[in-house]
């Protein structure tokens, strides 16, 4: 079988489907043998060799030179190889060219379905190994499909397809088809058909990555992001420090007059960011992680590992935030259950304790 337009097909089909040229040839071997097998019915030992300079593809049998022939598919008489040869001895592999001129509809379908399968199981692997290479990063990619509430991306310069359920979305956000997005590589998962690329808008990692990629401090290690929590859509509040005393941990994250903040909040579709310097005292870091709001008082329970958190009265709905995600977040941050009071609370309690004791003394 020859064919210089074959060579060339094989060229320009590698590189559209972005597979190695090894892995094409070896599904088309595997294809073409079993076309070979189909239209023949023969069991004995093939293989299949494509030949680039030569620009040929052949089909060969392999058969073992034998004194006394037992399986006539794989094995060959002495006298019979050497009147193929004559320098043929016993245990030799004798050769022989049996490529066909032409297979027919079914034995072509048959190869069709051998290669299709092949190259299909490269793919996967290849989809594979590439994104988990590509895990925990922040890649371009285009909404392809709705499928319910679930969202299918194909991520820009692969052909690869990331889904993207509904908890991994932000649920300000809507996705139309055709959208240019950025999508945070989450994990890899095996599917029905095979891996899946799962990709996240919603996850802390991308909001992580996104002040990585901003911070070129975060990136040099002279800032570090020590833990960060996220309602996707909502808030953000993650605490960084560092450890070089010339360096302002915060004010990296800000930037000069808040650019690389709002470039991470322009991303998150004005999403709530709060940057918070990192305190080895968990009084202190109790109080800077429920900013915005202004605190007045932390006590601690160190063995209930609870916090109880005096504010001003104007500034409580600021503390505990919208359903209390201010107050949550600001918990989920410092590993610490937090209890917010207002201050006219806790001077009621006082007074009310004060009176009680005075009433005691009194009797």
């Amino acid at each position: 079988m020859v064919n210089r337009e074959f060579f060339q097909a094989l060229e320009e089909f590698a590189k559209e489907k972005m597979i190695s040229r090894e892995v094409l040839v070896d599904a088309l071997e595997s294809g073409i043998a079993a076309a070979y097998k189909k239209e023949y019915g023969e069991s004995k030992p093939i293989a299949v060799r494509f030949n680039e300079e030569k620009q040929t593809v052949n089909v060969y049998a392999h058969r073992i030179v034998v004194e006394e022939v037992d399986d006539f598919d794989t094995q060959i008489s002495l006298e019979e190889a050497r009147e193929i040869k004559p320098a043929y001895k016993v245990g030799d592999v004798v050769i022989e060219d049996i490529t066909p001129k032409a297979f027919s509809r079914i034995a072509a379908q048959t190869a069709k379905q051998v290669i299709m399968q092949k190259l299909n199981d490269a793919k996967k692997e290849f989809v594979k190994n590439e994104m988990t290479a590509r895990q925990g990063e922040i890649l371009n990619a285009v909404v392809r499909r709705r499928e319910g509430a679930t969202v299918f991306v194909e991520i820009s310069g692969s052909q690869m397809e990331g889904v993207m359920s509904p908890s991994d979305q932000i649920p300000t956000e809507t996705y139309n088809v055709g959208d240019v997005i950025k999508v945070f590589i989450k994990k890899i998962r095996e599917g029905k058909n095979g891996p899946q690329v799962v990709v996240s808008r919603s996850s802390s990692g991308f909001v992580k990555r996104l002040f990585e990629l901003e911070v070129p401090e975060i990136k040099a290690g002279l800032v570090k992001i020590m833990n960060i929590v996220r309602e996707g859509g909502f808030r953000t509040k993650l605490s960084v420090c560092s450890e070089d005393p010339n360096v302002d941990a915060v004010g990296a994250c800000i930037g000069n007059k808040g650019v690389r903040v709002n470039a991470v909040v322009g991303e998150l579709g004005g999403e709530k960011v709060d940057v918070i310097e990192w305190c080895a005292d968990a009084i202190e870091y109790i109080a800077r992680a429920l900013s915005p709001a202004q605190v007045l008082m932390v006590s601690i329970n160190e063995e209930e590992k609870t916090a109880r958190v005096v504010v001003p009265d104007e500034k409580l709905s600021l503390a505990i935030g919208r359903n209390g995600q201010n107050a949550r977040l600001a918990a989920k941050l410092t590993g610490w259950k937090i209890d917010v009071k207002p201050y006219s609370s806790i001077m009621s309690t006082e007074d009310a304790a004060a009176e009680a004791e005075g009433n005691a003394d009194a009797e």
